[in-house]
């Protein structure tokens, strides 16, 4: 990167706000009154010299050199050989020349950009091409969306909810389980992508608050419902606004329903979309302490946290909160479904009576342990196996036993969930045991503690060697099968790759 030029003009790029000419900051004002040069863009077929421009007009003094970068392309095709995308960087490229022989001259050039410039700002494509050359500084605006919220008179956002951003030029699948997982949204670029803006918006359950707003703070401003608006007169300088709910009201005539959520293992970063979509929308959050404390708080819903003993409490709870019109989300660690609440769950449906047994569920998966420790060495669970908890809680420990013997007689790679507590370790010794007189002592064993908190710790060892003093509630084993492969890092740093190849003997 070269250094600026000391003799040549300033770049500025200038957000010139929405549309009001009174939304100009003071600084923005200044710079374009005193500028040697203002640039703005403006399409091929405008009979006016754009919007920036138009927007800047009392500031501009007399005698200005003005340069309009006409756009070869909008919405029309291009019969560029190279496309669209060809036509336009050759035209931000001959802009930034352009530009550039005014800088070289000494000249300050102001480049105009409606809204703020480095917000979906055409300015910021002449930044790329000429910040590194020429002593430059952007000058930030209003944005649209914060005109078109003042237009609608709606709050978007409050405490701590999250807002979040959206071209409509995604696919509409895309856009809608964006809307689904987000506090508040505003979709912008609109025009000819607003039916599927508000297809998206049907589908994410959002239409009812959502607004559109066209030409927010200029004189042909418009706001109106999304469900009022005719797609065949939507303007590009348009966007959608979906507020945040401020109210939540339940009674006995909304249809409640349970959502049983996966988690993941822990932290923020195992959530799915349609997990965070899920717990966005509960009314009622319930669940084992240590799982209802990794949801942050919502304003608005109430939270039932119990011990780790009483599922079929949680879970009958949970069903009649539902059939009084609530939306409950019943949080599970890992996967729901993988010796967890959803079982609970349909086990208490399976059994009620009365409104409870009407009530919708659904299970949300999440990430289990199971597959995070193994993905953190490689692929041991590659080819059939099987998942045994060894506690005997709930079952009979000559169960547990007889099911051991059948998954180690059957050469399968074995994850082994709840191996052990402080008070509960006979069994842990037992199951290895039974194990070692299926499988050689040398089989790979995976010793997966805590995974994906900061706690976790892997390591790799062999049935022969495995230290079952390591060995806590908040562990799980992946024992191999005969086929499974160690890949040593021979002292070179990292961890051993364990893999369970996909291709059996005599297969």
């Amino acid at each position: 990167m070269s250094a600026p030029q000391a003799a040549a003009g300033r770049l500025y790029g200038v957000g010139v706000g929405p549309g009001d000419p009174d939304l100009v900051t003071l600084k923005a004002a200044r710079l374009i009154a005193a500028a040697d040069v203002v640039a703005y863009p403006v399409a091929r077929r405008a009979t006016t010299g754009g919007v920036a421009r138009t927007i800047a007009d009392p500031y501009l003094r007399e005698g200005v050199v003005e340069v309009a970068l006409t756009y070869p392309v909008t919405i029309e095709q291009s019969d560029h050989p190279g496309g669209y995308e060809a036509a336009i960087a050759d035209f931000y490229d001959a802009s930034a020349s352009q530009l550039a022989e005014h800088l070289d001259a000494g000249r300050d050039v102001v480049v105009l950009c409606e809204g703020d410039p480095f917000f979906y700002g055409s300015y910021m494509y002449l930044h790329a091409r000429l910040s590194h050359r020429y002593v430059t500084e952007v000058v930030p605006g209003v944005t649209s969306f914060s005109a078109a919220a003042a237009t609608a008179g709606t709050p978007l956002v409050k405490r701590d909810d999250v807002l979040t951003i959206l071209p409509g030029t995604l696919p509409a699948d895309v856009l809608a389980t964006r809307l689904r997982s987000t506090d508040a949204a505003v979709v912008m670029k609109l025009g000819r992508t607003f039916a599927g803006v508000r297809e998206a918006a049907e589908a994410a359950q959002v239409a009812d608050r959502a607004v559109y707003v066209e030409r927010a703070s200029s004189a042909d401003e418009r706001s109106a419902p999304l469900r009022e608006v005719d797609a065949r007169e939507v303007p590009y300088m348009s966007l959608v606004l979906v507020p945040t709910e401020h109210e939540r009201a339940t009674s006995a005539n909304t249809a409640g329903s349970v959502s049983v959520v996966g988690l993941g293992p822990a932290g923020p970063q195992w959530l799915t979309l349609e997990a965070q979509t899920a717990l966005a929308g509960a009314d009622v959050l319930i669940g084992y302490k240590a799982y209802v404390d990794r949801v942050p708080p919502r304003s608005g819903q109430e939270r039932f946290a119990t011990d780790n003993r009483v599922e079929a409490d949680r879970a009958r709870h949970a069903l009649d909160l539902a059939a009084a019109g609530s939306r409950v989300a019943v949080v599970s660690s890992g996967d729901p479904g993988i010796f967890a609440m959803a079982s609970a769950v349909l086990e208490a449906l399976d059994g009620t009576d009365g409104a409870a047994r009407d009530v919708e569920v659904h299970v949300v998966p999440g990430l289990s342990a199971m597959q995070v420790a193994a993905s953190r060495v490689g692929a041991p669970l590659g080819h059939d196996f099987a998942v045994v908890s060894l506690s005997d809680i709930l079952k009979p420990w000559p169960i547990i036993e007889r099911r051991l013997e059948a998954a180690a007689g059957a050469d399968m790679a074995l994850a082994l969930y709840n191996p052990a507590s402080r008070t509960r370790r006979e069994q842990l010794e037992r199951a290895i045991e039974v194990l070692r007189t299926h499988r050689a002592r040398s089989t790979p064993v995976v010793v997966a503690r805590a995974v994906g908190s900061d706690a976790e710790a892997v390591e790799v060892t062999t049935l022969g060697t495995l230290d079952l003093d390591v060995v806590d509630m908040r562990t799980l084993l992946i024992v191999g099968s005969s086929t499974t492969r160690v890949i040593s890092a021979n002292g070179h740093g990292g961890r051993d790759r364990v893999y369970t190849p996909r291709s059996y003997p005599g297969g």
